[in-house]
């Protein structure tokens, strides 16, 4: 096995890395950096990306900046906040400048935040648009309901089971990685 790190990026479905989702990505983010990981995380503050068909898009800064990234990244985390029972605005954006010549063959792990009740339809949504991408999901999932309790003031969550629930999702991601990379 290569003594090179694999690379892993992190895409929130939100704008701002302070919010809740951005929390949750950022906890992960650090476990895969535990388990060896080289750790980017692409912030739509600094770089947003714009809409897939608006005038000018396709010669877009940031959209060359994410894809290239995508494509030299090994794996990813992806989590979004659910709307209207789906995954965001900017999360399907953001999965409709990526395509399957630059992550095909490459691991992901999802995780959602939801103001209500925890499900999975963003989950199912996120996995469906990762799979036509040819994208590989890690079994291991997050959904963090009740999101505005579920953190607490030291921005860490709240129920060490569901802590428990995203180191081993992010060490499932690195994991998948270092061995789809080795293929």
């Amino acid at each position: 096995m290569s003594d090179t790190p694999v690379k892993i990026l992190g895409l929130a479905g939100s704008y701002g890395l302070d919010s809740k989702n951005g929390l949750l990505l950022s906890i992960a983010m650090g476990y895969c950096q535990e388990h060896g990981a080289e750790i980017h995380i692409w912030d739509h503050v600094e770089k947003p990306l714009p809409l897939v068909g608006a005038e000018g898009c396709w010669d877009d800064k940031n959209v060359k900046e994410l894809q290239k990234l995508v494509t030299e990244c090994d794996g990813y985390i992806l989590t979004s906040p659910e709307y209207h029972g789906t995954m965001s605005g900017v999360m399907k954006n953001t999965l409709d400048w990526i395509y399957k010549d630059h992550v095909g063959g490459k691991s992901f792990g999802l995780m959602s935040t939801l103001g209500g009740i925890s499900n999975s339809n963003t989950l199912n949504h996120m996995r469906i648009a990762v799979r036509w991408i040819h994208g590989w999901c890690v079994p291991e999932q997050v959904a963090v309901g009740k999101v505005k309790e579920a953190f607490g003031d030291d921005n860490k969550l709240v129920d060490s089971v569901l802590q428990e629930r995203v180191e081993q999702l992010s060490a499932s991601v690195v994991k998948a990685a270092r061995m789809l990379k080795e293929e």
